[in-house]
C-alpha cells in the first residue's frame, strides 16, 4: 500500500550546488515513515515508542539518484512497505517530480523492530504487521 505526501524542499536542504544534499534524503525517509505511521498504522510514531516501548531503527540504506531535486521543485514522496520479516520492515521511498514517470530518487530502507530499553530485536506483532501492509485499518 503506497502512501503519498508532498515534499517541500527548503533552502536548508540544499548543498552549495543548489540540489538536495544527499544525507537529507534519509531525513525525508524518516519523516515519510512517521507520516506512514500516522496515516496508515493509525498511531503517532512517538506514541508507538512511548506506549509500546518498541522502535524501528534503520539498519540498512540504499539510495539511487536519477535526477537532481532543487529548491522549489514540486516533488511527491511515496512511501511503501515492501517486505516484513520476523523482526524487520523494508521500506521503499520514491521522490518523484510532478508529472514524471520515473522517480528522481529512490531509497530502500530496512528497519528492525527493537525493544527501546534494551535494543534487542523483537518479532513484529501481528497487529502491527497487518496495519503496515494495510490489512487492518489504522
Amino acid at each position: 500500500m503506497t502512501f503519498r505526501l508532498p515534499l517541500v524542499v527548503r533552502f536548508g536542504d540544499l548543498d552549495p550546488a543548489g540540489i538536495v544534499y544527499y544525507p537529507r534524503y534519509l531525513h525525508f525517509c524518516h519523516v515519510g515513515m512517521e507520516e506512514y505511521f500516522r496515516h496508515r498504522v493509525g498511531i503517532l510514531y512517538p506514541v508507538f515508542l512511548a506506549e509500546h516501548r518498541l522502535g524501528l531503527p534503520t539498519v540498512r540504506t540504499e539510495v539511487d539518484h536519477a535526477r537532481p531535486i532543487r529548491y522549489g521543485d514540486e516533488v511527491e514522496h511515496e512511501v511503501e512497505v515492501t517486505g516484513i520479516g520476523a523482526s524487520s520492515v523494508e521500506w521503499r521511498h520514491r521522490f518523484r517530480h510532478a508529472g514524471a514517470d520515473r522517480p528522481s530518487t529512490e531509497c530502500r530502507v530496512v528497519t528492525v523492530l527493537v525493544d527501546v530499553a534494551t535494543f534487542e530485536k523483537r518479532p513484529v506483532p501481528e497487529w502491527l504487521r497487518g496495519r503496515l501492509v494495510g490489512e487492518v485499518p489504522g
